[in-house]
């Protein structure tokens, strides 16, 4: 059987910044552009502090702003991230080389040829990044990549979560047909003309 785990950093960017600057934990922290919110640009990723105010990726910085005018706004430092990604992708090859890299905060591994339970890999893995960078990561376990991210998405933060081939129908089936990687606001809105709002109702169809 196929084990795939994917491996998706909590809120990377933001995480970074109130790694290295400490005074920023349990503030919400946006970040995004220059830092300006006045100016024009997008929130790349946002604080899970600052996301219960409504704040989300690709969000104007602007419509942040009025959401959370409390929040911590600042400019995006790719050179900073793609360090510390490189840490985490080091980690991540040291439990094996079948590693796809699919952006600076998340990546797959194929454990299928490795005898050890998945669960017991995943751990380690997320001791391996706390360790290596401070940072909390949230990975989902499954039998190919769609269902390892839906998976690591579930419970996020610093989450664990393993779904078996058994369990598609009464975990993945409930939930909303925007969760299917791919599916956009668009293709959502579609599927719903068609009365199609869950995965399991879009599974039925011909």
């Amino acid at each position: 059987m196929r084990r795939i785990l994917h491996i998706d950093m909590d809120a990377f960017f933001a995480a970074v910044e109130q790694k290295r600057h400490p005074e920023l934990i349990d503030k919400p922290v946006v970040i995004g552009g220059e830092g300006d919110p006045t100016q024009r640009g997008v929130v790349s990723t946002a604080s899970y502090e600052a996301r219960k105010f409504g704040v989300h990726s690709a969000m104007p910085l602007r419509t942040a702003y009025k959401l959370c005018p409390q929040a911590v706004f600042l400019p995006v430092d790719y050179r900073e991230y793609s360090r510390v990604s490189e840490i985490i992708k080091h980690i991540l090859r040291e439990f094996t080389p079948l590693m796809e890299d699919v952006g600076i905060d998340e990546a797959f591994l194929d454990i299928s040829g490795i005898d050890r339970p998945a669960g017991e890999i995943a751990s380690e893995i997320k001791k391996g990044i706390g360790e290596g960078t401070g940072l909390t990561c949230s990975i989902g376990v499954g039998p190919n990549k769609l269902i390892a991210k839906i998976a690591s998405d579930m419970q996020k933060p610093d989450a664990l979560t393993i779904i078996s081939e058994g369990d598609i129908e009464s975990r993945l089936w409930p939930l909303s047909a925007r969760k299917l990687w791919g599916v956009g606001p668009k293709t959502e809105a579609h599927l719903k003309s068609m009365g199609i709002e869950t995965i399991g109702q879009l599974a039925a169809v011909p």
